[in-house]
């Protein structure tokens, strides 16, 4: 009786292992995968602009991944447009999940830290896909800020344990972000033996600036959750939006917050690249 069930629970986990390694190398999942990174990348160009044009004080605003689906929705044929992006949006989420629960794509195999990033990534965009779907539905974001947010954890029991684990989280990514950026570890996902000397030049330039601006901006929002459980004040507590605000109020802040908005308008051109070069 033991083997049967032995046996059956072994023919389950083959099946399933059969099925997560078709769906993995499925040419399907690829394509969803690369509209996800065009969709990424539209995302990080907006926020990146709007930022830059606020640091030149040209009318731009500091906003946030939601700040920017809203802005697609405001523009003419805007919901048609957001529309694409939430679907670019669900791939790129069914992507990075199946990465990390299989381990591999069609074309590369990941490590444990790449399925940890994988996973965490896939839950991110899955979220920001819900996000977009609610707006496109006229149902808001059906998110609190992250000072809302905050109060709320603060509140329990344990509560500022959690919020300063996820702050020291935040500051991981952004020191794994910097060493991606600053290494070239990024270039280890791309074809780079189908680019041409010139485009992996700028690809590589791309990478490398985005990178490291994202890990500014993870680092100001992490420092703002430790800050926010060590003195107990949820007002401390930022997100993307709030920290491109920090940099322009600090000293020499606009030439700062210059920088690192090119920098994501930078990231947001690296992932229109990454949607043709991306090892999938």
């Amino acid at each position: 009786m033991r083997t049967n069930v032995g046996t059956r629970s072994e023919d389950l986990g083959d099946k399933a292992r059969r099925g997560g390694d078709k769906l993995a190398g499925a040419k399907q999942l690829g394509w969803l995968a690369r509209v996800g990174l065009v969709a990424r990348g539209l995302v990080y160009g907006i926020i990146g602009v709007l930022a830059l044009k606020l640091a030149l004080g040209d009318g731009g605003t500091a906003t946030n991944q939601q700040g920017a689906l809203k802005t697609i929705a405001d523009r003419p044929f805007g919901k048609t447009l957001l529309v694409l992006v939430a679907i670019g949006l669900a791939g790129y989420a069914l992507w990075r999940l199946t990465r990390a629960a299989v381990g591999h794509g069609a074309e590369q195999r990941d490590n444990g830290s790449d399925r940890v990033a994988a996973l965490a990534s896939g839950i991110a965009y899955g979220i920001l896909c819900v996000t977009a779907v609610k707006i496109i539905a006229d149902a808001g974001t059906g998110s609190g800020t992250p000072r809302e947010t905050t109060a709320g954890v603060l509140g329990w029991s344990g509560g500022t344990v959690f919020i300063a684990i996820a702050g020291a989280v935040m500051i991981g990514v952004a020191a794994y972000q910097a060493y991606k950026g600053l290494a070239r570890k990024f270039l280890e996902d791309a074809k780079t033996g189908e680019m041409s000397d010139g485009v992996e030049k700028g690809y590589t330039a791309l990478g490398v600036f985005g990178h490291v601006a994202r890990a500014v901006i993870f680092a100001l929002v992490g420092y703002g959750l430790i800050k926010a459980a060590i003195d107990y004040d949820p007002q401390k507590a930022i997100g993307l939006d709030g920290a491109l605000r920090k940099l322009a109020d600090a000293s020499y802040g606009p030439a700062l917050l210059g920088v690192v908005a090119a920098g994501l308008a930078g990231f947001a051109l690296y992932s229109m690249a990454d949607a043709r070069y991306r090892k999938v």
